[in-house]
């Protein structure tokens, strides 16, 4: 395939929202939509293999849901790719489907759209924070019940193990845009005391501006909060882990809006069934969509369908940055939300 433009491939629906943005690219770059057969992976791996889109320098998937019918970026597909190929654009925060490492041992940044979801997953992460403090599974649970007797019962039990989030501490794994803003609402909404653990420190005025302490190890973090949030990218392995619960406060509380995958489930049942946790907050699970079925019978884990992100400003935001990241590399500028660009070498 020959072009005097540089080739962007386009993965998935077409563009809803920023259309203004999209005709621009179009203008500027000979952009390929492959079909819903083209994207299954036998085909999609056999068009790399035959150069079928040719050289081309950038791929953008503008939505979470669609553009993923190849299944993971792996060992087996990325070598596959053009050497031309330059950036990847994603909608959605999290990456575990995609072996970002790899890409960058070819040269390849990876972006991903956490920056436009900070604002929606923080909101449900507050909502969780909140549950959790004040047994709203409970209440709800007996509200909608329908008998007076379930009614009664939440409203003579709950407040005995419920507390103000004033008075409490709050530890986040992970404190990147979305764990920051989490941080960043807490504070601001509650006072709430915040630890953080991540492989980078934030500056002196951005811990200041929370009034964060960081924590070295994991260990040290749970060791104080009375609340975790889990809000760390999949990495490949479960973090908490049966090992790594017995290390959580005792009758502490924890919160994911991460990724299920990072969490043992089974051990989690056993933490809160023993009382060693005391409540829990889940939006995203171990096996989507079937949530664990122990979890789902206690009254003190409130569980949402993984709709964290789940705002009109999110989706108009994840296919911006999708398509703004690949144009600003390919016109010579910095990636707005790079995920691995630390990881490449040249």
């Amino acid at each position: 395939m020959d072009s005097e433009k540089p080739i962007i491939l386009h993965l998935g629906d077409p563009i809803e929202f920023n259309k203004e943005l999209y005709a621009q690219i179009a203008n500027d770059f000979t952009v390929i939509r492959p079909t819903l057969e083209e994207r299954q992976r036998g085909a999609f791996l056999k068009a790399l293999k035959e150069k079928k889109w040719g050289e081309f320098q950038g791929v953008f998937r503008p939505f979470w849901n669609t553009g993923g019918e190849m299944g993971r970026w792996d060992a087996e597909l990325i070598p596959l790719l053009p050497s031309s190929l330059k950036i990847y654009g994603s909608a959605g925060a999290g990456y575990d489907w995609m072996d970002v490492d790899i890409l960058a041992e070819h040269g390849i940044i990876y972006c991903n759209g956490a920056q436009a979801s900070s604002e929606a997953v923080a909101d449900m992460a507050i909502f969780h924070i909140i549950s959790v403090f004040r047994n709203m599974q409970w209440s709800m649970d007996g509200a909608r019940s329908g008998d007076p007797a379930l009614w009664l019962e939440a409203h003579q039990n709950t407040a005995f193990t419920a507390h103000n989030p004033q008075t409490q501490t709050l530890g986040i794994i992970g404190l990147g845009n979305i764990g920051y803003t989490i941080a960043r609402k807490a504070y601001a909404c509650f006072g709430m005391k915040i630890y953080y653990q991540d492989i980078y420190r934030k500056s002196n005025e951005q811990e200041q501006a929370i009034d964060a302490s960081y924590c070295a190890t994991l260990d040290e973090l749970l060791a104080v909060a009375d609340c975790i949030v889990l809000a760390t990218p999949f990495g490949g392995s479960k973090l908490i882990t049966k090992e790594t619960l017995a290390k959580f406060k005792k009758g502490s509380k924890f919160v994911n809006i991460a990724r299920g995958t990072l969490v043992d489930e089974a051990a989690l049942v056993d933490a809160l069934k023993s009382g060693h946790l005391s409540a829990a907050g889940l939006d995203v699970h171990e096996n989507e969509p079937n949530v664990n079925k122990d979890l789902i019978k206690m009254r003190n884990v409130t569980l949402t369908s993984h709709t964290a992100g789940g705002a009109a400003e999110t989706q108009i935001g994840f296919e911006r940055l999708a398509m703004e990241n690949v144009q600003r590399v390919l016109t010579g500028q910095e990636p707005l939300t790079q995920v691995n660009k630390h990881l490449i070498k040249n």
